[in-house]
């Protein structure tokens, strides 16, 4: 059954802007290698490492051959305590093989092939969340600098305490508690150096690929089994786009 509409959505356009801890920080963690690609040794003394105070600083590991930094993301477990079935849960890791998403041509009369297009856009159909775990997607076989495809983090707090009216495929009127503040929608652009943690409740698009190629990601959260429990979702109508004009761009003029 396809999840209810919110009946009262604004019409968002959004920019992407780059995958940051900071800027990630009030939706979850963004998971991301302290130190460059390039190097190849660790820093010597250890004390040079950068510091972040969103980063744990690492110890020497593997006969001094690695870096260590634990723990980078915390793994939360809210079931059986807040859930209403007060069903107790389990540690689940899964695969998710997501393939590129269509993206839609704007022209100035309307939509069109993206040779002539003013906009290339992404629409933002469905939100969902977990409001009792955190949950982890950690993609596979895509690295830093893989023109091909990269993926879209897109995010939005919750309205604790507050309800929405929302209508269901049979036309009944529903209520959704601790709607998604679609007034602080965001989109964060991440590569395969890249890790993300939704926290408990943060309401996410499903992952959104854009590119070539599909993306294979471990994704690692907690579940109970119960449905409503697990993942909450909520459908919006048209006229809530994220705008990949500018990104599309710049891919164009790399090539």
């Amino acid at each position: 059954m396809p999840p209810p509409t919110l009946l009262a959505s604004p019409s968002l356009s959004i920019t992407p802007e780059p995958l940051t801890r900071d800027a990630f920080a009030p939706f979850g963690t963004a998971v991301i290698p302290p130190l460059p690609r390039s190097v190849t040794t660790a820093p010597n003394p250890l004390s040079s490492h950068p510091k972040h105070p969103l980063v744990t600083f690492p110890v020497a590991a593997n006969q001094l051959s690695a870096l260590k930094y634990s723990p980078i993301s915390p793994l939360i477990n809210n079931y059986p305590s807040q859930c209403p079935s007060n069903q107790p849960s389990e540690a689940r890791m899964s695969m998710f093989s997501c393939f590129p998403r269509t993206l839609r041509a704007v022209t100035s009369t309307g939509e069109g092939k993206v040779g002539g297009a003013q906009k290339v856009v992404f629409d933002v159909g469905i939100l969902e969340r977990h409001p009792y775990t955190s949950q982890t997607f950690s993609p596979l076989g895509l690295s830093s600098d893989d023109k091909s495809a990269y993926y879209l983090v897109i995010v939005a707090p919750t309205l604790l305490g507050q309800t929405a009216t929302a209508r269901t495929e049979a036309g009944e009127s529903v209520s959704i508690r601790d709607p998604p503040n679609l007034s602080k929608l965001r989109a964060f652009v991440a590569s395969g150096e890249h890790a993300v943690t939704y926290g408990p409740g943060t309401w996410h698009a499903p992952m959104v690929v854009v590119g070539e190629c599909k993306v294979d990601f471990v994704v690692t959260q907690f579940v109970n089994g119960v449905a409503a429990e697990d993942c909450q979702e909520v459908c919006f109508g048209e006229g809530i786009v994220v705008d990949l004009s500018e990104r599309q761009q710049r891919a164009q003029a790399k090539l």
